[in-house]
């Protein structure tokens, strides 16, 4: 992991190194004449977290197509003003950090000349991962964020200050963050600290962890599930090896892991599409083949399903 400071008065300079480090883009500048341009990018590659310090001197406006990933801006003055897909305006400011989705086509209307802003991509992926870590289960349905983050005080404050911390480190190239004994824990606390502070479905559970452990039968069914997500599992199948009835284990998955126990098998397998995609050249695989081979049979279904649990479409996992 290192750092690059990058430094130009070049518009197009400053577009593809945006491109290189975060998302393909247009930008114009829109006042040449009220300030000059001079864009200031610091940015530190931390495993699934691109960490920048970015500015630009003078206002700018900018066009993005889908972003694939989350994406946090929290300035540190001034403010920047941005629409995603058909949702409402809005507005970052030293105060209100914004928390960008990986879908729907977004546009940054005005860069204030005079914003410095913490901009922060973390790949949907990999949040994904954590969160299901941090519940012991797959969790059901999108995460989707709160559109604004308070950086004021508490947890939105405190993680804000974090990553700018450990961005400080990364680019003096001396300090603990570059460390390969250190760098992966500080990229689990970031994203850790993201799910704890900013507003989503799973946060209260996350916040208040503790609750009952689950029973000794679905340990045993879920257990099964992950060592052979590829066997053809029935819901009587997995009673058996939980030594319980069916309806006993439905109720039980449903109360203790929030869903049924073939969903639970479908929940792994997307895992396993998901690794196998990840880790496979595009000339490599397939993704009809992949998906077939780990028992998604309709692919409008599977797709579907595939980006609302990753973030991106399984073609965008293979390209990558």
């Amino acid at each position: 992991m290192g750092g690059i400071s990058f430094r130009t008065r070049d518009v197009d300079e400053a577009r593809e190194e945006i491109d290189a480090r975060y998302y393909a883009n247009y930008m114009d500048v829109i006042d040449a004449q009220k300030r000059p341009f001079a864009a200031r990018f610091d940015t530190v590659r931390l495993g699934p977290l691109m960490i920048g310090d970015l500015s630009c001197g003078a206002d700018v406006r900018m066009r993005f197509g889908e972003l694939g990933a989350f994406h946090l801006n929290a300035p540190m003055s001034g403010t920047m003003d941005v629409r995603q897909g058909t949702g409402r305006r809005v507005l970052a400011t030293p105060e209100q950090a914004m928390l960008l989705d990986p879908a729907g086509d977004t546009f940054l209307d005005r860069w204030a000349g005079d914003c410095r802003s913490l901009s922060v991509k973390i790949e949907a992926s990999a949040l994904y991962e954590r969160l299901e870590q941090l519940l012991g289960r797959p969790p059901r349905g999108r995460l989707a964020f709160g559109s604004l983050l308070d950086i004021t005080r508490g947890p939105g404050l405190s993680w804000v200050t974090f990553a700018r911390q450990v961005a400080a480190g990364a680019l003096a190239g001396d300090g603990l963050a570059t460390h390969e004994l250190v760098a992966r824990p500080l990229q689990e606390a970031l994203l850790n600290g993201l799910l704890l502070a900013a507003e989503h479905p799973w946060r209260e559970e996350l916040a208040h962890p503790g609750g009952p452990s689950r029973p000794a039968p679905v340990k045993r069914a879920m257990d099964a599930v992950r060592a052979r997500p590829e066997h053809p599992f029935t819901s009587t199948e997995l009673a058996a090896l939980a030594r319980v009835s069916v309806r006993r284990l439905q109720e039980s998955f449903r109360e203790h892991v929030g869903m049924s126990p073939m969903a639970y098998v479908r929940e792994v397998r997307l895992e396993r599409v998901h690794e196998e995609l990840s880790a496979a050249a595009p000339d490599e695989a397939s993704v009809t083949e992949v998906a077939w081979r780990w028992g998604f049979a309709h692919p409008g279904r599977f797709a579907a399903r595939y980006r609302e649990r990753f973030g991106e479409t399984p073609s965008a996992t293979l390209r990558g």
